[in-house]
């Protein structure tokens, strides 16, 4: 029984070894460093020309976070539509009540205006929004 386990043990030792290897050459090439300016960031060919961290309106993350939990529903819509002619009426109206619930999501969110960025950023602009 362990010769049927010696080739993956044997691929499994010689990985292990290969990525400790890679990882020894790689600290010790890091140990000589440049200086000051090849510890400088440098992105694209180009040196920053501002901060690193920028500030990201909240607005931002409020759409993403829309679209995520939008684009999930593709992940369980795909399976239903494989075995819906198999499953019957009951995973029909259970996709339908599905369906029915993320769109009352989607309206609620579209009728509060979490879908109007520029709206919203103009009238922060304006001083209309706190």
């Amino acid at each position: 029984m362990p010769r049927t386990y010696f080739p993956v043990l044997l691929s499994l030792g010689i990985a292990l070894a290969l990525g400790g290897i890679l990882l020894l050459l790689s600290w010790v090439a890091g140990l000589r460093t440049g200086g000051r300016i090849k510890l400088s960031t440098y992105e694209s060919g180009m040196p920053l020309l501002d901060r690193s961290r920028k500030r990201l309106s909240v607005a931002f993350f409020l759409i993403a976070i829309d679209f995520v939990v939008f684009d999930v529903e593709a992940a369980f819509l795909y399976p239903w539509t494989v075995v819906i002619r198999e499953a019957g009426w009951q995973v029909f109206w259970a996709v339908q009540l599905f369906l029915a619930l993320i769109v009352a999501g989607y309206a609620y969110v579209w009728k509060k205006g979490g879908l109007e960025v520029a709206t919203r950023l103009q009238r922060r602009a304006e001083g209309q929004l706190s």
